[in-house]
């Protein structure tokens, strides 16, 4: 930006490649046991009997608890996070939940039992002695299995097993656009489970002093951490404390308080010592939560000439075997505060139903819904065009929202209907059919026929919603001779915040940002309110609090400043880091002024969370060997509107993340369940797909921006764009390569296996 001297590259690089950065598990207090959990082998049962008798016996074991101690304790789930009704005014079911089972087990990986002895290898051994005599009961690993009639209750207060059932928009107003339609397309598909796989695994480490807790554990919020835990075990967030250095990855999967971390909380006062866990990579497949688990039926109603009528969505969303953290609110609220994409269609409804199933909690994960009502709305635009012959890029020009339309508000109805806030869709759409040649593409298509060989190209054009979240994000900033200190509650994981956050700063006060360092989510640092670093939010939030707590020390300084120079306020000017008298060379420095009264410039401000919309355009083209089924991406173009870029680097370095996480599902992530038993099938990096550098050989990145009027740095977010995007413009490319085969119908993963089943079944092999 102009007036900016960014760094080359990220502040965080240097420590973060050279080993030097610093993890949960790096962190050791004196004197502390070590925690292993024993958790269920099965899906569904009641437990009927538990020996731990040889437990507690064993070598160097201090404590063992069990779900009777955290019951007894108090130690409970507080209801998962949705303050507004479903359908009919019916509340959100939440199901009582122990941070350790004490009756019943419903999903494989759910603790049971806490193991604290003098060393990790102490507690394993004597893990393996305890006896747990299961009563199994069916397990119900599907959607589809958990909603059918007469299926067994996973929880006596969610009788089918349906937690919510969500609505929005005008129901009548869709049936009698549907009524009258040209054309109607219908589609069902799914955006199965995936598992987060953080770098670094869920560990914590917690200590008692007094009545205060102190928890280490990775985290995207320290407030939002604390708050959490303050909820599941009953303590006031005031005794509770969070540390973390580096995190190894967010995602989504970072927010919340887990389980383990209450049961970590009870043993460690029980047994007056501090207690360290960290997680295998095992435990990271069976006990963070998931995400998506959908199941998603779209139809969409035109008109002969192909204007958008009507949108109708009917989803079916698992939660797992609790609904937990965010995991009703991303399968409500974010999808329908874009449920009509970037298109001007003026009637949609809703549905989507909350299922509990017998599988691990479902939460937030990157894009949390938004890729998954994109990805639906694309794939109902190419079947469109399929079904009416009209041509797809044709039907995006069509029924794009123009410039002019903004701000434009979703025809949802009710308080809390969205209002995309700016953009340019047709813009975005042209640049990246450009960008990609789709022009050119017929004859590449030719070229690769030649060598006996399919090729697509797809195209994505997408809207999304960030920010928002919590109702109030504060910055703290503290001046001395030296610096400046930046304090604020988010916590990077990995989005280069030391880095953007000081050149924020540092451009409002006309200061070097060297001369800047940010401490995030710091204990000792000032109190504030704010909520994490996801939803796209930290630079909506408490990036635009840094700037007006910048403008506030600036108006601070001149009052001090008057009084040191001996002028009238009116006449103190600011600027590139001076105090000056106006019209004279007469000039005092922010920090000799910050110096001289210590304390003085010291500002705390904070603003209203807002939202904002950005969009995209993203094309794929992909080539697949139909000897073996690989699917290969050519090239990858994307155009986003993300407002005003505030470092180009972490702008593209979240951007190609987010892109690679939502391709990685489209090739080959997804999570399996064993539909009989529940055991997850796919539970290692034997067998669990994880996405490599070579899955994206070819890219290009461009921006288009049009600045958010929803707050001061004009900023829209971009950490989940590349999500967002990346699913449907890859499967609608994959699609128009199995088309020429006979493949009509596909869904995620790609896999090579599953496309050459899909073309042998094409050819009635």
């Amino acid at each position: 930006m102009d007036g900016m001297q960014p760094f080359a590259g990220r502040r965080e690089d240097r420590r973060l490649l050279t080993g030097a950065g610093r993890y949960t598990a790096d962190h050791d207090r004196p004197d502390q046991l070590h925690a292993v959990f024993v958790r269920s082998d099965r899906a569904h049962a009641r437990i009927a009997g538990l020996d731990i008798d040889a437990v507690r016996a064993a070598p160097g074991v201090a404590l063992v608890l069990t779900g009777t101690d955290t019951r007894d304790a108090g130690m409970h789930r507080t209801p998962a996070l949705l303050p507004f009704p479903g359908r009919d005014g019916a509340q959100l079911i939440v199901p009582p939940r122990r941070a350790l089972a004490d009756d019943r087990v419903r999903y494989v990986g759910e603790p049971v039992l806490l193991v604290l002895a003098d060393t990790v290898q102490q507690a394993m051994d004597a893990a393996e002695l305890a006896v747990i005599d299961y009563e199994d009961l069916p397990a119900l690993a599907s959607r589809a299995a958990s909603l059918a009639p007469g299926a067994i209750a996973i929880h006596a207060e969610a009788p089918g097993n349906l937690c919510l059932d969500y609505e929005y928009g005008d129901e009548a107003a869709v049936r009698a656009a549907f009524a009258q339609a040209a054309h109607v397309v219908t589609l069902e598909t799914t955006s199965d489970r995936v598992v987060g796989n953080p770098m670094e695994p869920k560990a914590a480490l917690v200590e008692w002093d007094g009545d205060t807790v102190h928890l280490w554990a990775g985290n995207q919020g320290s407030v939002a951490l604390r708050d959490s835990l303050a909820g599941l075990t009953g303590l006031p967030s005031a005794n509770i404390v969070v540390h973390a250095d580096d995190v190894g990855g967010g995602f989504g999967i970072r927010g919340p308080a887990y389980a383990e971390h209450v049961a970590m909380v009870l043993a460690s006062q029980r047994a007056g010592r501090p207690v360290k866990w960290v997680a295998s990579r095992s435990e990271t497949f069976l006990s963070d939560y998931h995400g998506r688990g959908l199941t998603m039926t779209g139809s969409l109603a035109l008109d002969a000439e192909g204007r958008f009528l009507a949108l109708r969505h009917d989803w079916v969303c698992d939660l797992g075997a609790y609904p937990v953290a965010t995991g009703p609110l991303i399968s409500t609220l974010n999808p329908a505060m874009m449920c009509t994409g970037c298109y001007r269609i003026p009637a949609v409804y809703g549905q989507h139903r909350l299922a509990l199933t017998n599988t691990v909690p479902i939460t937030a994960y990157r894009g949390a819904g938004r890729p998954d009502m994109a990805y639906v709305i694309e794939r109902l635009v190419d079947a469109a065009a399929r079904q009416t012959g009209l041509d797809r890029i044709a039907l995006r020009r069509l029924n794009a929202l123009p410039p002019e339309a903004f701000p434009y508000t979703l025809p949802t109805g009710g308080k809390m209907a969205a209002t995309y806030d700016s953009g340019d869709y047709p813009a975005l759409l042209e640049a990246a059919l450009t960008h990609a040649d789709w022009d050119g593409f017929p004859a590449r298509r030719a070229q690769s026929e030649a060598s006996g060989h399919l090729r697509g190209i797809g195209c994505a054009l997408f809207v999304e919603p960030a920010g928002g979240v919590v109702p109030k994000d504060e910055v703290a900033l503290i001046i001395d001779r030296d610096g400046v200190e930046i304090h604020c509650a988010t916590k990077s994981s990995g989005q280069g915040h030391e880095t953007v956050f000081p050149e924020i700063v540092g451009r409002a006060l006309g200061i070097a940002p060297e001369r800047i360092t940010l401490h995030a989510g710091e204990p000792d640092g000032p109190a504030l309110l704010g909520g994490g670093a996801f939803a796209s939010r930290s630079m909506l939030s408490q990036g635009a609090a840094s700037q007006l707590a910048a403008a506030t020390v600036i108006r601070k300084g001149r009052a001090l400043a008057s009084s040191v120079l001996e002028a009238a306020e009116a006449d103190i000017e600011y600027g590139d880091g001076m105090f000056r008298v106006a019209g004279t060379d007469i000039v005092l420095d922010l920090f000799e002024l910050a110096g001289l009264h210590p304390g003085g410039l010291d500002t705390v401000e904070g603003l209203t969370a807002s939202r904002a919309y950005p969009s995209g355009a993203h094309v794929a083209e992909v080539e697949i060997d139909p000897a073996t089924g690989t699917v290969g991406l050519l090239n990858y173009v994307a155009v986003d509107d993300c407002g005003v870029v505030l470092n180009h680097t972490l702008m593209e370095g979240q951007l190609l993340g987010g892109m690679v996480q939502g391709l990685g599902q489209v090739m080959g992530e997804v999570c399996v369940f064993e539909a009989d038993s529940g055991q997850i099938l796919t539970g290692s990096f034997m067998d669990y797909t994880m996405p490599r550098a070579e899955l994206l050989p070819r890219f290009s990145l461009h921006e288009l921006s049009q600045p958010s009027p929803n707050n001061a740095l004009g900023v829209k977010g971009v950490g989940e764009a590349g999500t967002t995007g990346s699913l449907s413009a890859a499967m609608n490319a994959i699609l128009d390569a199995l088309a020429p085969a006979g493949v009509t119908h596909f869904d995620m993963p790609a896999s090579p296996s599953r496309v050459w089943n899909a073309l042998q079944a094409a050819r009635g092999a």
